[in-house]
């Protein structure tokens, strides 16, 4: 089987994890946490670095920094993985959806306004699958209404908006170090951000909320969110390589495109001309004129072993966030969008063989 995703571990990794083991630390707060946040934080052009437990936990530790809570609103992407809005959620606030963009699939600028009340204290742009989010008239609104803006990052490490770093133009941002991401740590995530009142407030959030002078006294509710060193030891390997892994992802990408670009009924991923897409999933749409449906293709492409995934459901339709309105391009995507297989370590011949059985499939029809 040809996997969707699979960890690409290719240097200092088990060197660095041994290292722990010798040093005899291998929970938090350790010299390869300190050595993560310090280098994933100046790669994003910022100054400051939390490393968590998960992109989740990045994405509430954000939301709880800035004291966001019940009777608050939130506007985050319809066309989503759930985390944004549950981070809303996990502090009593409300989330906001917005329908996708149809060329992007990030959340669409043009209809964030309408959605803004005197509740909203927020916005959460999620640069999907590694294309980045439109994030200047993002940025405009969030200083015309004087709201806060936490970019979602945890499918974009490396991705480029007119020149800048993702992840460096929000009061903070979220990454996620998971196991299919452009990094990982197994699981993991960061907080990153250029305030250091909420840098400090997220650490503090972070553990706990220990008082300073009183180690066991609590004057907020906090979290157990840190990551652990024997984690930050593999991302600090990973580090040493990023920009080689999304040279790879986007090999990976431009052949696809080329090998599935002239198959009809193929929507292939878009790129505006002001950004880079680090293609975090190689994802397309199986429209009508491919001839058969999408999930009849997942179907074909797993009895010869290829390994394909669904796009996200629109938070709209979740159970527990059920919310009335118009979201047609994120149903649209979701009826519609597949991921190929895309690990950074797949080969030309394996690029070439799920190409060729998905122009079989059509070919056949």
């Amino acid at each position: 089987m040809i996997p969707v995703y699979e960890p690409f571990l290719k240097g200092n990794e088990v060197k660095y994890v041994i290292d722990c083991f010798k040093k005899n630390w291998l929970s938090a707060f350790g010299e390869y946490n300190y050595k993560l946040e310090e280098s994933f934080a100046s790669y994003c052009g910022v100054k400051y670095g939390i490393s968590v437990t998960s992109g989740t936990a990045a994405l509430h530790l954000a939301v709880a920094a800035l004291k966001i809570g019940k009777g608050d609103e939130v506007i985050v992407p319809d066309f989503t993985m759930i985390a944004p809005a549950l981070a809303a959620a996990y502090q009593g606030a409300k989330p906001v959806f917005v329908d996708a963009d149809p060329k992007t699939w990030t959340i669409d600028v043009q209809k964030i306004e309408e959605k803004i009340t005197k509740k909203t204290r927020a916005i959460i742009p999620v640069h999907i699958y590694g294309h980045p989010c439109d994030m200047d008239p993002i940025m405009k609104l969030a200083e015309k209404y004087n709201l806060y803006v936490i970019e979602d990052a945890a499918e974009a490490h490396g991705a480029l908006y007119n020149g800048k770093k993702i992840g460096s133009f929000g009061n903070m941002s979220a990454f996620s170090f998971y196991t299919n991401k452009v990094i990982t740590t197994g699981e993991g995530g960061i907080v990153v951000t250029n305030d250091k009142k909420l840098a400090d407030r997220v650490e503090w959030l972070r553990n706990f909320c220990f008082d300073e002078e009183r180690r066991y006294f609590h004057e907020e509710i906090g979290f157990k969110y840190p990551l652990t060193n024997l984690q930050a030891a593999i991302g600090v390997a990973q580090m040493e390589y990023i920009e080689e892994i999304i040279k790879r992802k986007r090999e990976i990408a431009y052949t696809y495109n080329e090998l599935l670009g002239k198959i009809p009924g193929i929507v292939l991923p878009y790129e505006a001309k002001n950004v880079r897409n680090i293609y975090w999933m190689y994802s397309i749409l199986i429209e009508d004129d491919f001839g058969i449906s999408r999930d009849r293709l997942k179907e074909l492409l797993y009895k010869k072993g290829i390994e394909t995934r669904f796009f996200f459901t629109g938070l709209h339709k979740q159970p527990p966030f059920k919310t009335e309105g118009s979201f047609p391009v994120s149903e649209n995507l979701e009826k519609t969008g597949i991921y190929l297989p895309c690990s950074p370590n797949i080969t030309q011949e394996q690029l070439e063989f799920v190409s060729t059985s998905i122009k079989g499939v059509y070919d056949k029809k």
